[in-house]
């Protein structure tokens, strides 16, 4: 996909050290490893984090799952983060987009979805505000609590970050074969897609009804997090003039690879509908489609009656 090269106006965070840090792309990233890593990762924490879900990640490896999803943990964490938490600019801004492609290609999918999203809001009433995008190598913190490579990229809905360690584009290249430069983009639209939802106040919604209707609360978590796929397809139907040939193929690739049905296969589970946490592969790539084929956000209301 040809997205041109960001611009100052982004909201760039960096807590991988004042040096640029990170650890060597392929390396796998130290801690958690393969497959229990990506598992977690990708079975119970997968893209459509509204929230930390660690723990639900980790229950649902085991076979059960807590009825906690939502806008996740308000909490901070104690003590002193050992990370740089200030914004970039300038300089700094450059450095921390430039560690590596994976970051330099998400400060250009960050701007590219800001400039999308903007008017898209205004037409809608609803004031805008740009999410930050923080990387961060390993482990980092969020104002969701602890952020780690195991849960792989992540929204908090608390700071209204976007929380990727780029590592994780190699685990889904490699142990996933969703490679591209369309699907990583797809990855952080989505996430961009459920900061949308924090503005229209759709997860904040969603959260009062998970803790009113525990029982609930998966179905859903299903909804939102297919809603954000749309939301994604939306933005990627808003630049279709900047889409490549073999880019759609990609990004409904790794929709496939990330539904929770596959990647309890992949996990030598059963799958478990009940269990679902963000919908099942034919489900998260119709919905993708969606968004892909409309451009219009208002057909992305996964919450209508019959929308599953």
């Amino acid at each position: 996909m040809r997205l041109d090269d960001y611009d100052d106006s982004i909201n760039v965070e960096d807590q991988r050290g004042s040096g640029g840090g990170g650890f060597p792309l392929g390396g796998g990233g130290g801690g958690g490893g393969f497959p229990l890593g990506l598992i977690l990762s990708l079975v119970g924490s997968r893209f459509g984090l509204v929230g930390v879900l660690l723990v639900g990640g980790a229950a649902l490896l085991l076979g059960g799952l807590p009825g906690l999803m939502g806008g996740g943990s308000e909490s901070q964490i104690g003590g002193t983060p050992a990370y740089q938490t200030a914004p970039a600019s300038g300089e700094s801004l450059k450095q921390a987009c430039n560690v590596n492609a994976y970051s330099h290609e998400s400060c250009n999918a960050l701007s590219s979805l800001d400039k999308t999203w903007k008017p898209l809001m205004a037409a809608q009433g609803v004031p805008f505000r740009a999410p930050k995008l923080v990387f961060y190598s390993r482990q980092g913190s969020s104002g969701c609590g602890a952020a780690q490579s195991a849960m792989g990229p992540f929204y908090c809905p608390s700071d209204q970050g976007i929380y990727i360690d780029t590592d994780f584009y190699t685990e889904l290249d490699k142990k996933l074969g969703a490679g591209g430069d369309f699907a990583r983009i797809y990855v952080i639209a989505h996430e961009f897609g459920h900061h949308i939802q924090k503005l229209t106040g759709t997860s904040d919604k969603v959260t009062q009804a998970q803790r009113a209707n525990p029982g609930a609360a998966n179905a859903l978590s299903v909804r939102l997090e297919l809603q954000a796929d749309c939301y994604a397809g939306v933005w990627a139907a808003r630049n279709r003039s900047r889409i490549e040939p073999g880019d759609v193929e990609e990004g409904l690739h790794a929709a496939h690879q990330i539904g929770d049905d596959t990647l309890m296969k992949s996990a030598g589970r059963t799958p478990v509908e009940a269990a679902f946490t963000h919908g099942s592969s034919a489900q998260r790539m119709a919905w993708l489609r969606k968004g892909l084929d409309s451009g219009d956000p208002a057909q992305c209301d996964t919450f209508a009656t019959g929308a599953l």
